[in-house]
C-alpha cells in the first residue's frame, strides 16, 4: 500500500495521511528494490534546498525506532503516526545518505562503503546545522510538532545521532527472533530484484550490507568472530538474518541496560493499551484517541513462527540471546 497508508488510518485523520504522503514523496527516498527511483533526484534537491532555508522553528524531542527490520518497526512507526503530534519517517534513508556519505548501508544512494559505527567523531557543525534545519522544515510542511523517525540500524549509531538531535528518544524494539529471520526470508525471496547485473535484496547491491555487517560487525562480537570465516560464507537469508538478529538484539539490550533507550517488546505493544501509554510516556506524547483508536483496529498478536535449525556456531547464541529477551529457546 502507497506509504503504508490503509483505509482505516484515512478514515481517522485525514491530515495525518496527508502527513504520511508528505513524508515518503519528498523525505524518505527511494531505496534500490523500489519503483520510482528517479524521483530520488527531486527529493535530494529538496533536501539539499531545505538546508540552506533559515528557519526560526526548533526540532523538538525526535523519536528513534531501533531494531531489526521486519520485526515490527513499520507498524510501530505508522501507529505513533497517527498521533495528533508526530510526523513519521519511514527509513529516511536518503535525509541521512545527504547528511552523510558514509551513511549509506545498502548501495540505494551512494556508491563508498557504508558504515554500520557511527559517532559523535563524524559530526561536524555544518551537519548538525543542517539535520536540524531539514527536521525544521520537514515538521513545518507536514503539519507536526514531533518528529519520529524509523531507521532500525541507528542501534548502532546511538551517539552519532544524539549528537546531532541531544534532546532525542530512542525506542529499541525486540520481537522473537524466528519472527523476524521469516519475515526477512520471504521479504528478500519477494522483492529482491536482478539489475544491471547486480542483485538487490535485503542484503544490499551484491550482498553490500552483508558483507559490512560480518566486517564491521561480526568480526568485533566476542561470541560470533572466533566463526567469522564460517558465517561469511552464510547464503541462506534465515542464516543471514539469524546473524543480524544477535548482533542487533545484543547492541539493543546494552543501550537498555546502560539507561539509554526504551525496550518496547513488540508483544506486548500490540495487545496491551497500558503498554503502548508507556511508550507515549516516555517519548512526552499525549495520549491521544486516534492513536489508539488505530492500534485497537489493525493491532494484533502474531502468530509464533516455528523455529529452524542453524549452524552450530551461531545456534547457541541465538538461543541464549532469546532467553535474555524472555523469549524460549
Amino acid at each position: 500500500m502507497l506509504a503504508q497508508l490503509d483505509d482505516k488510518f484515512i478514515s481517522l485523520s485525514k491530515r495525518k495521511a496527508y502527513t504520511r504522503l508528505v513524508s515518503y514523496l519528498f523525505y524518505e527516498g527511494r531505496p534500490l528494490t523500489t519503483r520510482g527511483r528517479w524521483f530520488n533526484f527531486l527529493v535530494f534537491k529538496l533536501l539539499k534546498l531545505q538546508a540552506h532555508l533559515p528557519t526560526k522553528r526548533k526540532v523538538k524531542e525526535p523519536i528513534f525506532i531501533l531494531g531489526t527490520g521486519r520485526s515490527g518497526t513499520t507498524i510501530l512507526g505508522v501507529t505513533l503516526g497517527i498521533h495528533r503530534e508526530v510526523g513519521f519517517l519511514n527509513e529516511p534513508k536518503a535525509f541521512w545518505s545527504h547528511l552523510n556519505r558514509s551513511d549509506d548501508l545498502i548501495g540505494s544512494y551512494q556508491k563508498n562503503v557504508g558504515l554500520y559505527m557511527l559517532d559523535e567523531s563524524h559530526v561536524t557543525p555544518s551537519m548538525k546545522d543542517n539535520a536540524n534545519r531539514i527536521y525544521a522544515h520537514y515538521g513545518l510542511v507536514s503539519l507536526s510538532s514531533r518528529v519520529v523517525d524509523k531507521y532500525p540500524e541507528m542501534v548502532f549509531r546511538t551517539s552519532y545521532v544524539r549528537d546531532i538531535f541531544p534532546d532525542a528518544k530512542f525506542l529499541f524494539l525486540y520481537r522473537n527472533g524466528w519472527d523476524t529471520c521469516h519475515s526477512i526470508d520471504l521479504w528478500s525471496k519477494r522483492l529482491g530484484v536482478e539489475s544491471s547485473g547486480e542483485c538487490h535484496d535485503w542484503w544490499g547491491a551484491n550482498d553490500r550490507k552483508w558483507h559490512a555487517l560480518c566486517e564491521q560487525v561480526v568480526a568485533y562480537d566476542e561470541d560470533l568472530s572466533p566463526s567469522l570465516g564460517l558465517i561469511q560464507e552464510y547464503s541462506d537469508h534465515v542464516h543471514r538474518a539469524a546473524v543480524e538478529w544477535i548482533v542487533t538484539m545484543k547492541k539493543g539490550l546494552e543501550l537498555v541496560e546502560r539507561d539509554l533507550v526504551m525496550g518496547v517488546k513488540y508483544e506486548d505493544f500490540v495487545v496491551s493499551k497500558d503498554y503502548r501509554n508507556k511508550v507515549l510516556e516516555f517519548c512526552n506524547l499525549s495520549t491521544d484517541e486516534n492513536f489508539e483508536s488505530y492500534c485497537e483496529a489493525v493491532l494484533k498478536a502474531p502468530a509464533k513462527k516455528k523455529s529452524v535449525a542453524l549452524p552450530s556456531e551461531i545456534a547457541s547464541v541465538f538461543n541464549e540471546v532469546m532467553k535474555k529477551l524472555g523469549y524460549e529457546k
